[in-house]
Formats: C-alpha cells, structure tokens, sequence
C-alpha cells in the first residue's frame, strides 16, 4: 500500500468512525411508523392517522422510498444497525465529493475531515441523509459535465432526471438538485453569451440556452412527477420552509449557535474557502461563486443547511489552494503525484498502520451498535418509561405532548393520538402555534387544552407549562421521573 492509498483510506475511514455514533433521533420513529403503516396497508397514505389535530387531513409522505428500507434495517439489526446505514450513508456522500477535489491527496483528505466535522451537525437516521448524498452525486455529475472529465458525454445527464425519480420519492430536498443544476446551467450559459458578444461583438440567439443540461433539467422537473402524490409533489419543499414558526422554536431551521463547539467546524470552512479563494493565483469561477453564496447564505439561514455548505464547498477549496500547496509538498518529497515508489518495509509499515486504523473504527462501531447502549441514549431524550406507563395504565382521554417527543409516540404509543410531531408541513403555523401558546403558557393556553379535549399532558419535568399545572387544582400528577411528567384532569 503506497502512502497515497493510506491517506485515502485514512480520511474515509475517519469520515466513518466520525458517523458512526447514535444516529437514531426523534424524528427517526414517526418515519418508522410511516413504514409500518405502508407494509401493514399495502397503500401509500393519503391523509392523516397519527394525530388528532390534523387527523383526516391531506399529508403526503415523500420519503416513503427510504423510509421502508430503514425500518427494515430496523426490524432485523435494531438502533444499531440504523448507525451503521447513517455512517454508510455519510461515508458515501464524501466519497462522490472527493471525486470533485483537486490537488495532493494529503490535501483533500485534511479538507475532506475537515468538511466532514462541518457537516456532523445533522447526522441523523432520517431521510434527509439521501438528499445529502444525492447532492454529492449531483454535483460530481455537473462537475464532470463542465470540465468533461469522467462524464465525456452530454448523453451521462440523463442520470440528473433518473436519479430525480429517486431523489422525489426520498426526501423532500429534492429541490436542492434543482438549485444545483439551475447554478450550472446559468453559469454554462453565461458562458456561451461572452463566448459569443466577444466573438461576434453580438449576443447569440436565445436558441443558445437549450443546452443539453437544458434538456436535462426538464426531464428533472418531469421525473419530479413520478411518484404516489404525482405533480403535487412540485409545491412540497415550499411547504415546510413557509412555516414560520420553524425559524422561532425548531432548532434546525435557526440559524446555527457559533458558541456551540459541534458547529465551530461550519465557521472554519466558511473561513477556509475565503482564504483559499484569496490568496490563489486562480480566479473565482462565476459557478463557484454562485455555489459558495447561495449555500453559505442557506447554512447561516438554518443549521440543517450547513451539510449541504460541506457538499459543495470542498472541491472550490482544493482548486484553489492546490496551485500553492502542491508544489509546496512534492519539492519536499511528502507526497507524490503517483505515490512514489515504496520498499517493501514502508509499504509493511503503511498496511499495519491501516490495518491499525480499521481495527479502531470496528471498535468505534462495537460501542454504538449493541442495543442496550442505543437504548440507554434513547432514555435521556425521550420519555420511555412514560410511555410504558401510560401502555399499562391506559388512562383515558387524548395527549398533549412535547413537539420533540411527537415522533417517538407516533412509534412507541399508536393508541394515543398525539397533538403534535415532526411532520411540520402537516401541522403548519395554526396548529404549532397553538403548540407553542400551551407550552409558554401565553393566554388563552387553558382555552386550547379544553378545545382539544385535552386530558392528559406529557411533557418535560421542570417545565414551564408543568410549574404552571402543579400550581392549577383542575389537574393532577400521575407519573413523574427526571425527564418526563403526566398530568391529568381531575
């Protein structure tokens, strides 16, 4: 093994590890309960049963083609194995970006780990871990495409609205391959237009922006329509963003908390690609430009966006810093561009270290995989003991709930409707809204528990709407544990 190979292997195995964690969050269970109800019915859902205050009402679910598979994987490896899918899921989205990166590879592999930590903040078992890697696909195929690389034919675009059909039926990011492929048609046809003015000392004739990418772009929004909720399925990613509430109380549409260590990596890059950008002898390409505007004005918008500002930013910083760097590193003999040639004791050397490396990431994946330690993190953010309570109990009447244990209940207790769960763009701004005045007890927080015939709350010990209950004689508490409390009407 020559030391080119090891540094590769060395980063994409430091992805790995990196991913390899407790994966499964909140919002994991309601997409479970979704699969569930697909395999049991044998339908796809048309309108709401999880909840009472939407319930009948039209929802649609777009990431039913992951959804199924993830509940698979749960049924036969549980929590663990969902770690495992998010680390492979993770891993290979680095791997398309690494095919976009210039430059030594000891180079893109410190910005590769770097873009890595960046984008840790939202690894999670869900769908949105497909978008993730579908942009990674997306923008190594238009890579290609713009520098006719490893896609040597217009004919390779046909995999945009191919994989389009797969991306719709995945995840609602579904929108983030339009704006990658909206930033490269413009930029590709903003060439042709100088091409032609300089040539010509005319612009060309509007026939020049039908381009096979194009073309490409109409078979997207065609592919768009190939699903079980058919066209309607255009409008869904402007659901969910026009909620406005999400901007004031979910964390992942806030803009991201600087103070906070696990997104100091997000400010690292962003000052990275500035600085690879200016000091290079290379100029900014309008494309690129595009791509790190647009993609850090949406991670400073929403924390959720930051794995996205890591998809793409990678490949802008290797052009630009490879002209400086590599030079810098085979005059010294570091690394060469073949790998150099190796006696047999350094290549000894360099597969005891991989082989050292690989060991540490399967004990890594041993002390994440075992169930009860799944089970053990579960405990800390959602209420499982609540749950069993209220399954042997049964006391009657409907639940009010806390937001983020929405989608666990979904899961662990079909037999109580909850208020509300993940699925924003079912509940939109009136019913979150009415979520948000109960538990900051705003006035008129007493008249939206008696409209919903509420008779129990679950929420979190501590709370304010809890401290507020404990003090109103209309309830009382039976069951409380360091994490959760249930009050109910006497």
């Amino acid at each position: 093994m020559n030391s080119n190979r090891l540094v590769t292997w060395i980063a994409f195995l430091a992805v790995f590890a990196m991913a390899a964690r407790i994966s499964v969050d909140t919002d994991t269970w309601w997409h479970l309960r979704a699969a569930q109800w697909i395999i049991e019915n044998r339908q796809f859902p048309q309108v709401d049963e999880f909840s009472y205050t939407r319930y009948g009402e039209t929802w649609q679910v777009p990431g039913w083609l992951v959804d199924i598979p993830m509940y698979w994987i749960y049924q036969a490896t549980g929590m663990g194995g969902l770690n495992l899918w998010t680390a492979t899921m993770v891993t290979l989205a680095f791997f398309f970006v690494w095919r976009t990166m210039d430059g030594n590879v000891f180079l893109r592999a410190c910005v590769l780990v770097l873009a890595a930590a960046a984008s840790g903040v939202y690894w999670a078992a869900r769908p949105y871990l497909v978008t993730f890697v579908l942009a990674g696909v997306y923008l190594c195929l238009l890579e290609g495409y713009r520098w006719k690389k490893w896609v040597t034919s217009p004919r390779w675009l046909i995999w945009l609205p191919l994989l389009m059909v797969v991306w719709v039926n995945c995840h609602g990011g579904f929108i983030v391959g339009f704006m990658l492929w909206g930033i490269y048609w413009i930029a590709e046809v903003g060439a042709i237009l100088w091409e032609g003015l300089k040539a010509t000392g005319k612009l060309p004739t509007p026939r020049c922006i039908l381009t096979p990418l194009f073309w490409a772009g109409m078979g997207m929004l065609l592919a768009v329509c190939v699903n079980p909720y058919g066209v309607s399925m255009i409008a869904y990613p402007f659901k969910t963003v026009s909620i406005g509430v999400l901007r004031d109380y979910i964390q992942e549409w806030q803009t991201p908390q600087f103070h906070s260590f696990s997104v100091q990596p997000f400010a690292w890059l962003i000052f990275l690609t500035f600085g690879a950008v200016g000091v290079s002898p290379r100029r900014l390409a309008f494309v690129y430009f595009i791509l790190v505007a647009l993609f850090a004005y949406l991670g400073l918008l929403a924390g959720r966006n930051v794995a996205l500002f890591a998809i793409v930013t990678p490949m802008v910083i290797t052009r630009h810093l490879s002209p400086l760097v590599d030079p810098w590193l085979y005059k010294r003999g570091i690394f060469s561009e073949a790998g150099g040639s190796l006696s047999k004791s350094v290549r000894f050397i360099n597969c005891l270290i991989f082989l050292i490396l690989l060991g540490a990431v399967i004990v890594k994946v041993g002390m994440v995989y075992p169930e009860r330690v799944n089970l053990d993190a579960m405990r800390k953010i959602v209420p499982v003991e609540a749950v069993a309570f209220l399954k042997d109990e049964r006391p009657p009447g409907r639940l009010f709930n806390s937001y983020n244990w929405g989608g666990y209940l979904v899961w662990a207790l079909p037999e109580y409707p909850v208020f509300v769960d993940g699925r924003t763009d079912l509940y939109n701004d009136a019913i979150i809204s009415e979520w948000l005045k109960v538990v900051r007890t705003e006035p008129g927080w007493q008249e939206v528990l008696d409209t919903y015939h509420v008779n129990l709350v679950l929420i979190e010990s501590s709370s304010y709407l809890e401290r507020m209950l404990a003090l109103d004689s209309g309830w009382r508490v039976i069951y409380q544990d360091a994490l959760a409390v249930i009050y109910q009407r006497r």
